[in-house]
């Protein structure tokens, strides 16, 4: 699977004027924990809810204040057409639970880890989905008197 079957898009971003108080509002509006930082559609940062939380109004920063102020610029990316698998390992050796993903350059979604959760709980249900057909349709047995396998 590729990282653009998985990936939530289109992400939602921001210039980096925004104020905190009009970026809390769009994560809520849109029900993200992160916006991306765009400035002449190339991308300048990340802030999610936390770096809100505790780099700006835990630090004595206003709601006025812009993004800008808070948002990491070192972001890590991974490509859209990436095998899934390789975003694993990008997670795990950055430490991050967010990954804008570029599509030649361009900014085209977010991967996230609940993405990346979906992801196994898909490959789970492939697994167990005959194993769990093939018990539902068997009848129920009767109870075995010792406790062990019933035999017939």
């Amino acid at each position: 699977m590729k990282v653009s079957e998985a990936m939530t898009a289109p992400p939602v971003h921001v210039d980096p004027g925004t104020s905190l108080k009009e970026v809390t509002h769009w994560m809520a509006e849109r029900g993200v924990g992160c916006v991306l930082v765009v400035q002449d559609d190339e991308l300048r940062g990340i802030v999610t809810d936390r770096d809100i939380a505790l780099r700006g109004l835990g630090s004595g920063l206003t709601p006025d204040c812009t993004v800008d102020a808070v948002m990491s610029a070192d972001v890590v990316t991974v490509d859209a057409d990436e095998d899934l698998r390789a975003a694993y390992r990008t997670f795990r050796r950055a430490g991050v639970r967010r990954l804008p993903v570029l599509d030649l350059g361009c900014l085209v979604g977010v991967l996230t880890v609940d993405d990346l959760f979906l992801d196994v709980f898909r490959q789970l249900a492939d697994l167990l989905g005959p194993i769990a057909w093939s018990v539902l349709q068997e009848p129920p047995g009767p109870p075995s008197a010792g406790g062990g396998p019933h035999v017939a």
